[in-house]
């Protein structure tokens, strides 16, 4: 990627976590992790020691590594560490199976794999799909020898004890920094490319201008750190102020966090609305979450009524915003000072963002649905190798998120749906979160999604499935008549289906398109 001939020097990693230490800060805990303290001066030491490693592995600047790690302290090490060496890390999701990475990693182009050995079964797979990879360091305990495929070699981070001080990369705002793979919502993941400007730009937006994060904060999110969203939540924000990212490795689940909050106080959480849903379903109680100032959920649209629950339970705001990986954060979200529930809220300052037709003409009037283009300071370069998707996506300094949205008279922008979820039932559109949020409401509802499914007739109806809350059978005919009461007939499902769980990609978003597939 060509670089501007004046654009400012600056290097992403250094920018977290070197000034820090230069300030004075170095004893303030940068990372909190199973009752583990990093500092900041020894964060810098981890990246050092990182840097090292890549420099005797032979691994270049601008050269690429894939990460496939838990959210442990070697992640942070990894990720800054190449980053502040000029090489470009990618960390890839740990919910996927090794016949599911190895095309990803493959398709990356990556030189390296740094992987935590719980992860080691999956090295076969991918050394098979990626004739790249060279070598592969293992964070973790567990012997590595059996793991040794053929024509790679393999090394322990334990074994890669040098940490000599090293220099920072001659990096620019717009050098290639990190590649995040998109979800898979609708198709084969694509690599999103950042450049080093992409980290202080969501800090200096949505972490200053609406969460108003500071150096005594203490962040604790479920999404992990491969996805953009956990990225920004459990490194780049906190570390940006000089703060502490308060880490979990395992499988989230409401009980253990429970416990994490009680244990270590966050003041800031992030989640899933789903995971809200979950949490408000174990009934965990209020005097647990005392400590959090302000919950953020991003990955689907909060429902209303979740978003009421949950705020009344922790005491303070619940701020729903849309965020994407070409975005990197959120770019529209609800604020400290003001939610709205049941819509996203007002544009973050330093976004815009229109709405347009099918025409690409710019809808100008309030409450009319239409497809989201966003412009802002974090947006990526494109998608590696993928130039007619880059083309769609990318468009005159606009990104086109794929979600169609409405915006009020008040400048509160609602999510209806993605482009090809939206329902035309009886030649009216209909939003499938509207009516979820509407399914939502019912006690014996945890959580639910809807598609579109042809009727025997070829004619477009509204098709629910739904999660039944623990120690609920809800009824699919007391929930038809529960719609019935509650929103107009060309919204009702005319199918409700109960199913143990849905189907979501390795970020946590639903997979509509499978729920689709099961119907065909």
């Amino acid at each position: 990627m060509a670089e501007p001939h004046n654009a400012e020097p600056h290097n992403a990693a250094a920018w977290l976590v070197d000034r820090h230490v230069a300030a004075g800060d170095g004893d303030r805990v940068a990372i909190r992790c199973q009752g583990r303290d990093t500092t900041y001066a020894r964060l810098q030491a981890e990246l050092h020691r990182a840097q090292c490693a890549l420099a005797d592995l032979g691994i270049d600047a601008g050269q690429r590594v894939v990460l496939i790690l838990s959210d442990d302290e070697a992640f942070p090490a990894w990720f800054l560490g190449a980053m502040r060496s000029g090489v470009v890390p990618i960390p890839l999701s740990t919910m996927l199976t090794g016949p599911e990475l190895g095309p990803i990693v493959a398709d990356a182009g990556a030189v390296a794999v740094v992987m935590s050995d719980t992860y080691l079964g999956a090295l076969g797979d991918i050394a098979a799909a990626a004739p790249t990879v060279k070598t592969v360091v293992v964070a973790g305990e567990q012997p590595t020898e059996a793991a040794d495929p053929p024509g790679v070699s393999v090394t322990t981070w334990a074994s890669h004890t040098r940490a000599d001080e090293q220099p920072v990369a001659d990096t620019t705002v717009d050098s290639a920094a990190f590649w995040l793979y998109s979800s898979g919502t609708t198709g084969r993941p694509k690599g999103v490319m950042h450049i080093h400007g992409s980290v202080r730009a969501t800090a200096e937006t949505y972490a200053r201008d609406v969460l108003r994060v500071g150096p005594d904060d203490r962040f604790l999110s479920v999404a992990k750190l491969f996805f953009a969203y956990g990225l920004g939540n459990s490194l780049t924000f906190p570390l940006s102020v000089g703060a502490t990212a308060i880490l979990h490795p395992d499988p989230p689940s409401p009980a253990a966090f429970q416990k994490l909050i009680e244990d270590e106080a966050p003041t800031l959480f992030f989640a899933s609305p789903g995971f809200c849903a979950a949490m408000l379903d174990a009934e965990v109680p209020g005097e647990s979450l005392a400590s959090i100032r302000a919950t953020v959920t991003a990955g689907e649209s909060l429902p209303a009524d979740i978003q009421k629950r949950f705020a009344k339970l922790v005491g303070g705001p619940v701020l729903d915003g849309i965020g994407s990986t070409e975005l990197l954060h959120i770019f529209i979200s609800n604020t400290i000072e003001s939610q709205s529930p049941g819509s996203s809220g007002t544009i973050v300052p330093g976004y815009v963002a229109e709405l347009r037709d099918d025409s690409g003409a710019v809808v100008t009037e309030p409450d009319t649905p239409g497809f989201l283009h966003v412009q802002g300071p974090s947006a990526a370069v494109g998608y590696h190798e993928r130039p007619d998707a880059t083309a769609a996506a990318f468009v005159d300094g606009w990104v086109r998120t794929g979600d169609v949205y409405t915006r009020a008279a008040d400048d509160t922008w609602t999510f209806l749906g993605r482009n090809n979820d939206m329902i035309k039932a009886g030649g009216i559109w209909v939003s499938p979160a509207e009516v979820e949020s509407t399914l939502i409401e019912h006690p014996d509802v945890l959580e639910v999604a809807v598609v579109g499914d042809r009727s025997a007739e070829g004619l477009e109806e509204v098709v629910a499935f739904v999660v039944a809350a623990a120690g609920a059978e809800p009824d699919a005919a007391e929930l038809e008549d529960y719609c019935r009461s509650k929103m107009a007939s060309f919204k009702r499902p005319r199918r409700i289906l109960i199913v143990p769980s849905l189907p979501r990609t390795a970020t946590g978003k639903i997979q509509r398109f499978a729920l689709r597939d099961q119907l065909a």
